[in-house]
C-alpha cells in the first residue's frame, strides 16, 4: 500500500470476520468478533442507503459508550463514511455550529440528548436526526440484516473521522483523522503494550474522544482483543467491572486515575487482572500510586489529536518528564524562532529562567500524524507555518534533553480531559450584569492538566456576589458544566497591551498569586465559592509537590 500509512481499519476490521471469540461486550451482553463485523455491515448498508450523492457522507454521533457506537465505528471502517464525535456536553448555539462547521448529513443519539439537539439545531432535517433508542431505529435496521460488508473500500488516506477539539480561535476545529492514521497509531499501541486476542480492554473514555478511539478502541480492532464499554466512567465501578469482566488492559485521559485512588482503599485491591494501563495526563504520582495499589504497569505518554508530536520515554525518567523528542521536535521562542536555552535551577529546584527556557513546542521535521482540520484552510495553515507544526503546547528541557511540559498558549483549556476554547467561556461570563471585563484561561491542576480560572473587573458600584454567581451560571444554557471556572479574580484592572488585549500570559503565570486583587474559588467540583486563603495556598502547593508536579509551580510569579 503505496502513500503516507500502510493499513486501514477496514482490513483490520474485516481480518475478524470469522472469528468466534468475543468481541464487544456491555454489561450483560455480548457478540463476538463475526457479529461485531456482521452488525458493523449492517449499519453501513443502512448508512449507505441514506447517503445524498455529491454531499459530504459525514455521521454525527453523539451517544456516551453504548454497544451502537463501537459499530457505528465499524459501518464507517468499513464503508468509507465519515463519524463526526459529538461532544455531549456542547449545548445551544455551540452545538449547533459543532454539525454546521462538520457538514452532518445524518446526526445519531439517544433518547437522554434528543431534546438537547433539538433545541440546539431546529432546523436539522427531523428524519435526519435519529434516535438508537427508538423502536424505528431497529425497524430501520432490518432490512439490512445479512448485508456483505461493502465491495468499494476505502484507503488509508481516506478520512475517518473527525474529531472537534479546540484551539487559539476559541471555537473548536476539526481533527482530520484518517483510516491509516487511526490504524497506525493502533497497532503503535499494541506493539507498545503487547496486546493480543487474549486480552480484555476497558472503555470507560467517551469515545467520541481520540484518546478513547486511538488507544482502546483501535487497538482492539488491531489485536483481536475482547473490547468492554461502559456506558461512562466510574471511579467507584472501576474495580468491580475490573474483576467482572476480566480486564487486563484499560485506557485514560485526564484525572480518572486521581478520582479511582480516592476511592477506599482496601487490602486487597491488587487482587485483580489488570495488568496494563496507558493514558496521558495523569499525574506523576497518581500513576506511581496506581500501579502500587492495584498491582499493574502504568504507562502515561504525551497525546494531542492532531497527533503532531510524539516522545520516546527514557528509563528512570523523573517525575512529570515527557521523555526525549521522537524526531526534530524543539522548543522555540515563538517570537524569534530561536531556540529555546535549557532550563536552569536553583537549589530548590526551582526554575531560574522560565522567560528564556520555556517556548513552544515545535516539529521542525514537518507535521508528523497531523492531517489538517476539516473546512478549516485559515487553522490548518497556522498550524503549520513554515512548513513546521506549532503545537501550542509550552514547555522546558533539561540540559540532557528531557522534555517537561509547562502549560498551554493561553487560549485553549483542558479540564477532565476535554479541551475546550476560553473564548467563548469569556464571551457568555460577560454577559453577567455586574461584569465590566471578562477573561478566562487555563491555569494548572494539582493532579493533572487545567482548571478553568476568570478575572473580572465590575462594573462601577457592583460587588462579586458568589452565591449569586454561582446560581447564575446554572441558569446559562450555553454554558457547559466543564466550563465553570473554579477560579475567580476580581480586579480592579487587568494587565494589557497598548493595543487594549488582555496579557492572558501574564495572568497564567501569576495564578492564584493574585495579591491585591480578590480571589475566589471552589474547593470541591459543585461546592459554594469561598474566598481564596493563605492557607488554601499552602495546602495547593503541598498537593502539587506530593503529586511530583512541583516544577510547575516554579512557573508561577511568586
Amino acid at each position: 500500500m503505496s502513500g503516507r500509512w500502510s493499513m486501514t481499519l477496514d482490513e483490520l476490521l474485516r481480518r475478524r470476520a470469522e472469528d468466534t471469540s468475543v468481541g464487544l461486550r456491555h454489561e450483560d451482553r455480548a457478540w463476538s468478533w463475526a457479529e461485531v463485523v456482521a452488525e458493523s455491515a449492517r449499519r453501513a448498508a443502512f448508512l449507505r442507503s441514506l447517503r445524498v450523492e455529491g454531499k459530504p457522507w459525514h455521521i454525527g454521533v453523539m451517544l456516551e459508550n453504548v454497544p451502537e457506537f463501537p459499530l457505528l465505528l465499524g459501518a464507517a471502517a468499513l464503508s468509507g463514511a465519515v463519524i463526526v464525535g459529538l461532544n455531549p456536553t456542547r449545548v445551544g448555539a455551540e452545538l449547533a455550529r459543532d454539525i454546521d462547521h462538520t457538514d452532518c448529513a445524518i446526526v445519531i443519539t439517544d433518547a437522554a440528548h434528543l431534546a438537547q439537539l433539538r433545541t440546539a439545531a431546529p432546523d436539522f432535517p427531523a428524519d435526519r436526526l435519529l434516535c438508537v433508542d427508538d423502536a424505528s431505529w431497529a425497524e430501520s435496521l432490518a432490512p439490512f440484516e445479512g448485508a456483505a460488508p461493502p465491495a468499494e473500500r476505502p484507503g488509508a488516506e481516506d478520512t475517518f473521522m473527525l474529531i472537534l477539539t479546540s484551539g487559539t480561535t476559541g471555537h473548536p476545529k476539526a481533527v482530520i483523522c484518517s483510516q491509516g492514521k487511526v490504524a497506525s497509531q493502533g497497532a503503535s499501541v499494541v506493539a507498545m503494550e503487547r496486546l493480543t486476542g487474549v486480552d480484555v480492554a476497558y472503555c470507560a473514555m467517551p469515545l467520541f474522544h481520540s484518546n478513547a478511539v486511538i488507544t482502546c478502541w483501535a487497538p482492539v480492532l488491531a489485536s483481536g482483543a475482547e473490547l468492554v464499554v461502559r456506558r461512562r466512567f466510574s471511579a467507584s465501578g472501576f474495580l468491580p467491572d475490573v474483576r467482572r469482566f476480566g480486564v487486563t488492559y484499560a485506557n485514560y485521559v485526564g484525572k480518572p486515575l486521581s478520582y479511582i485512588l480516592a476511592t477506599p482503599e482496601l487490602p486487597d485491591d491488587a487482587d485483580n487482572p489488570l495488568t496494563r494501563v496507558f493514558g496521558n495526563e495523569g499525574g506523576p504520582q497518581d500513576v506511581e500510586r496506581f500501579a502500587r495499589r492495584f498491582g499493574c504497569t502504568v504507562r502515561d505518554g504525551f497525546g494531542s489529536t492532531e497527533g503532531g508530536l510524539s516522545f520516546v520515554p527514557v528509563p528512570d525518567m523523573p517525575p512529570g518528564a515527557l521523555g526525549k523528542p521522537n524526531g526534530d521536535i524543539r522548543i522555540l521562542n515563538p517570537d524569534t524562532r530561536e531556540e529555546c536555552p535549557p532550563a536552569a535551577f536553583d537549589a530548590e529546584g526551582r526554575l531560574t529562567n522560565a522567560e528564556e527556557a520555556v517556548g513552544e513546542l515545535v516539529n521542525v521535521g514537518g507535521a508528523g500524524a497531523f492531517e489538517g482540520y476539516y473546512n478549516n484552510p485559515t487553522a490548518t495553515a497556522q498550524r503549520m507555518r513554515e512548513g513546521w507544526y506549532w503545537s501550542g503546547d509550552l514547555a522546558f528541557r533539561t540540559a540532557d534533553d528531557l522534555v517537561f511540559f509547562a502549560g498551554r498558549s493561553g487560549e485553549w483549556i483542558r479540564v477532565g480531559g476535554e479541551n475546550f476554547g476560553s473564548t467563548p467561556v469569556a464571551r457568555i461570563l460577560s454577559r453577567h450584569p455586574d461584569i465590566a471585563v471578562a477573561t478566562v484561561y487555563g491555569v494548572a491542576d494539582e493532579a493533572a492538566g487545567d482548571q478553568a480560572m476568570a478575572a473580572f473587573v465590575l462594573r462601577e458600584g457592583a460587588a462579586f456576589d458568589p452565591a449569586g454567581f454561582a446560581a447564575w451560571l446554572e441558569t446559562q444554557p450555553d454554558l457547559s458544566r466543564s466550563w465553570h471556572p473554579r477560579y475567580v479574580r476580581i480586579a480592579g484592572a487587568l494587565p494589557q497591551t497598548s493595543t487594549n488585549k488582555i496579557l492572558t500570559r501574564v495572568l497564567i503565570r501569576q495564578a492564584w498569586y493574585t495579591d491585591p486583587d480578590a480571589l475566589w474559588w471552589r474547593d470541591t467540583k459543585d461546592g459554594p465559592y469561598r474566598p481564596f486563603t493563605e492557607a488554601d495556598r499552602k495546602t495547593l502547593e503541598s498537593a502539587f509537590a506530593d503529586r511530583g508536579r512541583g516544577h510547575i509551580l516554579a512557573l508561577m510569579e511568586r
